[in-house]
């Protein structure tokens, strides 16, 4: 066979098996990924059952890393102790290694079965579920007919005196095989292929059993690496700590196994005489071990962290984002949560900006209006990150319900965005105009001016809370506050007209600006409602296309 074609052969079946690894993972996500996340932060109490949570959800999505954004997410936010969200990532460890040992028997009779049902479930329309499961078994599928193809691609080469003399010289440096594995996983950006490759090059006698295992702690070392490299930890140093925590942890386990490579040998190849599985189970003690020695000492470590990474001040620049992690968008749920964390703060600038409005208004202060007016900018500076953030994300990686969610991200932040706007390039400047002009309100307008602006910040706080929970009852309710806006404008428009008879010019024009400011105003809370109550009433069937009544 030409030497050259079975490489491409070869990098094809790893690319395929990587691919099946990915789908299992993006299956699992989009199946349960809510549901894990609420899991897995109900089960951040204490570290034991932290260490349980952070193995089962592992074991469903097959990567230690997105389980790790998850409780980093939870740690950074101050919603977790470091203890049980290190806990977690030394259960996420152990639970990467289950699907290894599920595969490392010889089931890949069963993968063109798989892959059929799959296609099945796979398109099917009426569920969402369905389809995504059959993505998962798909995903199976490829993983176990790629093993297949490597095992039997290998087999021909397994004598061949050039890949002997190769590996026979990387097999003598343990070291230099860990850095190749820790190297290669960082690439594929998943640990369960390499260890998977490694077992079909054991299985040939491709190369020898210790070697592989230092390959096998390679691949440890790998995705431990990979969310300090690319960022996954995101800016701060309470972001940074369970990453590096885990990354400590691989890297003592790493050092003693290295040191004790050849009595461990020995052992693993006494216990188990097939090579294959001699490395899955090698894989799976390592983790075992390391996850028992460092559980007793957690809460040192977690000192030892806050140490090396002590907090810092907030940033000054607050259209900076805080929530945005690059990395978190390999897993949709993740990075969509921090896009709503992120949203959030716009709601934050946007009632600032209507208490200083109000503010500026009842003690006619230029000086507030005017700095209330410059915050307009960062609510455009965060919008723009948002949307940029969103729109990079893959949108194969997005399920039915992560599409939903990414639109009414977008909707929220597009609309408080805009409704910044109506108050930095209207409300404020007529209020600035009344000021100069020397314009007063008799007490009883200005007592209304405020009320109004009480409530629109009232409403903005509803729409925060709603976009969170989603409640119909509280969406409803929000959008009564139209008919209230609406009304006010209404009378206000009447009362105008009526005491312009007989008006001197400075009451007519302060009226004039009581109406240019209660439209704003309303222009303001029509967006507050679309951003938060129009998408829940719109899923819900409640939302009306049209206020106009239809004719016969």
């Amino acid at each position: 066979m030409n030497f050259p074609v079975t490489l491409v052969d070869l990098a094809g079946f790893i690319a395929l098996l990587l691919w099946g690894t990915h789908m299992v993972q993006t299956g699992v996500q989009r199946t349960f990924g809510p549901r894990l996340r609420t899991i897995l932060g109900r089960a951040l109490g204490d570290r034991f059952r932290a260490f349980i949570a952070g193995l089962g959800v592992t074991t469903l999505l097959q990567s230690s890393t997105a389980t790790g954004l998850m409780v980093t997410g939870f740690a950074a936010g101050g919603l977790v102790d470091l203890v049980p969200a290190l806990a977690v990532m030394l259960g996420a460890n152990v639970g990467t290694t289950l699907i290894v040992q599920l595969l490392s028997f010889d089931i890949a009779v069963i993968s063109p079965a798989l892959i059929l049902v799959g296609v099945m479930m796979f398109r099917r329309d009426s569920s969402s579920q369905t389809h995504d499961l059959g993505r998962v078994l798909i995903g199976l599928g490829l993983m176990l007919l790629a093993l297949n193809q490597i095992l039997d691609l290998l087999r021909d080469y397994e004598d061949a005196p050039g890949l002997r003399l190769l590996l026979g010289a990387v097999s003598t440096m343990p070291l230099l095989d860990v850095v190749l594995a820790a190297g290669l996983t960082w690439a594929a950006h998943s640990s369960v292929a390499v260890v998977l490759l490694v077992m079909s090059l054991a299985a040939n006698g491709v190369v020898p059993p210790n070697a592989a295992f230092a390959l096998v702690l390679g691949a440890n070392l790998g995705t431990a690496i990979n969310p300090l490299i690319e960022g996954a930890a995101g800016d701060g140093p309470a972001a940074k700590r369970v990453p590096l925590g885990n990354l400590l942890t691989r890297l003592v386990g790493i050092g003693i196994a290295l040191a004790c490579l050849q009595p461990i040998g020995r052992f693993m190849v006494t216990l188990q005489p097939d090579n294959a599985r001699a490395v899955a189970d090698f894989h799976t003690l390592f983790n075992i071990a390391t996850a028992l020695v460092f559980m007793p000492l957690l809460g040192p470590m977690a000192h030892l962290l806050r140490r090396l990474l002590p907090d810092s001040p907030a940033a000054a620049d607050p259209s900076r984002p805080l929530y945005l992690d690059p990395a978190a968008k390999e897993m949709p749920i993740v990075a969509l949560g921090g896009a709503a964390r992120e949203a959030l703060r716009l709601a934050d600038i946007l009632e600032a900006m209507l208490s200083g409005a109000r503010d500026g208004l009842a003690g006619r202060d230029r000086r507030l209006i005017a700095e209330t007016r410059r915050r307009d900018d960062v609510l455009d500076r965060l919008n723009i990150a948002i949307k940029t953030y969103l729109t990079s994300i893959d949108s194969d990686e997005l399920g039915q319900n992560d599409h939903r969610r990414l639109n009414e991200i977008l909707a929220f932040t597009m609309n408080l965005e805009q409704a910044g706007d109506v108050i930095g390039d209207h409300l404020l400047p007529h209020a600035s105009k009344g000021l100069k002009r020397g314009l007063a309100f008799p007490e009883e307008r200005q007592a209304e001016l405020t009320e109004l602006m009480n409530r629109l910040i009232a409403n903005l706080r509803t729409a925060a809370s709603l976009f969170m929970t989603e409640d119909p009852r509280a969406a409803r309710l929000l959008a009564d506050e139209k008919v209230a806006f609406r009304e006010a404008e209404s009378l206000a428009t009447l009362q105008h007209f009526e005491n312009l008879r007989g008006s001197e010019l400075p009451a007519a024009q302060a009226g004039a600006l009581y109406l240019d400011l209660l439209r704003d105003m309303k222009l303001i809370n029509s967006h507050i409602v679309a951003a938060a109550a129009y998408p829940v009433l719109e899923r819900n069937g409640e939302l009306l296309a049209s206020r106009v009544a239809g004719g016969d």
